[in-house]
């Protein structure tokens, strides 16, 4: 069963009550939605997913709970938009797990894992065409480094992306296993040792084939406009990337104005709508039971006017 990371830590934070209305934007196998829809019970919950595996699983598993929750197949980038047409404007808390969930790194034929041969794919949302295989074997060599190092943080970016380039002009590659050993034969000895080569180029791929970063980013903004005075947005993040963002986004509507800052009395007007409410990673005993939870991190903002 997959695990959801700081479970209890995300349900204490949305403040939840008994008629909350709260949005679940990454539903994945409905651990987080299960236990919210538990406390709404003359609520409501709004959960998205685009990936039709999770989305049955999950209808399964929340039917047996209650009914008072839809699942809506879409992007959470169309989030605004998505609840615009179901006539809600305004919400209660928003939840994002913006990690991929272990039934999609498990699921083989996905192509997410390192570890396991299958066709290179990794699409989020299997009705898109784009896919991995089309980054490895179409991308130029410029564009390749800049993913690897910008998304992955990869710093043998440009010797890897040779050997792609010149792997590729003999044949496609068409595998996960086969990128692994391009990979591999393309850092030192050492490097190999520490950690496996391939983490931080599957980790880039996968934020290009499924635009992460720039979903991420303007669905937090959404977010933040949707939440009432006194409602919480609460966001898990599992790489550096993700967390600076929304640590960036969520200073940025935090603090006063910098030019204001050394007024004695700030006018009401310029003072933030929104206050940091708390920033959690794993307890010990969290991180012994479930590994994937390692690199997680939860930061929770309130609205207040």
């Amino acid at each position: 069963m997959h695990k959801s990371v700081l479970l209890e830590e995300c349900i204490e934070n949305l403040n939840l009550q008994d008629t909350s209305v709260i949005v679940d934007a990454t539903l994945g196998y409905g651990g987080h939605s299960s236990e919210i829809l538990k406390r709404v019970e003359n609520g409501f919950l709004y959960a998205f997913d685009q990936d039709q595996d999770a989305i049955d699983a999950s209808d399964k598993r929340l039917g047996k709970i209650a009914n008072n929750y839809e699942i809506i197949k879409s992007n959470f980038s169309y989030m605004t938009k998505e609840l615009a047409a179901r006539n809600i404007h305004e919400v209660d808390g928003i939840l994002f797990d913006l990690g991929v969930s272990s039934p999609q790194l498990d699921e083989k034929d996905r192509g997410f894992s390192f570890h396991q041969d299958a066709p290179l794919d990794m699409r989020m949302d299997q009705s898109q065409t784009f896919s991995a295989k089309d980054v490895v074997n179409t991308y130029s060599y410029q564009d390749l480094v800049r993913i690897m190092k910008e998304y992955g943080e990869e710093k043998f970016a440009s010797s890897i992306a040779k050997g792609i380039i010149s792997y590729r002009q003999e044949k496609t590659i068409e595998t996960t296993l086969e990128l692994v050993e391009i990979i591999k034969n393309h850092v030192p000895e050492k490097y190999r040792r520490e950690k496996h080569p391939a983490r931080k180029v599957f980790q880039a791929i996968r934020i290009e084939v499924n635009h992460e970063l720039e979903v991420c980013d303007d669905a937090v903004r959404q977010a933040l406009k949707l939440i009432k005075v006194g409602g919480r947005v609460c966001v898990i993040t599992f790489h550096s990337l993700e967390d600076r963002l929304v640590k960036t986004i969520f200073r940025e509507v935090s603090e006063v104005d910098k030019n204001l800052r050394g007024l004695p009395i700030i006018p009401k007007e310029y003072l933030p709508s929104y206050k940091v409410i708390a920033n959690i990673e794993p307890s010990k005993e969290e991180l012994e039971e479930n590994n994937r939870a390692r690199s997680a991190r939860l930061r929770v903002i309130e609205r207040i006017k």
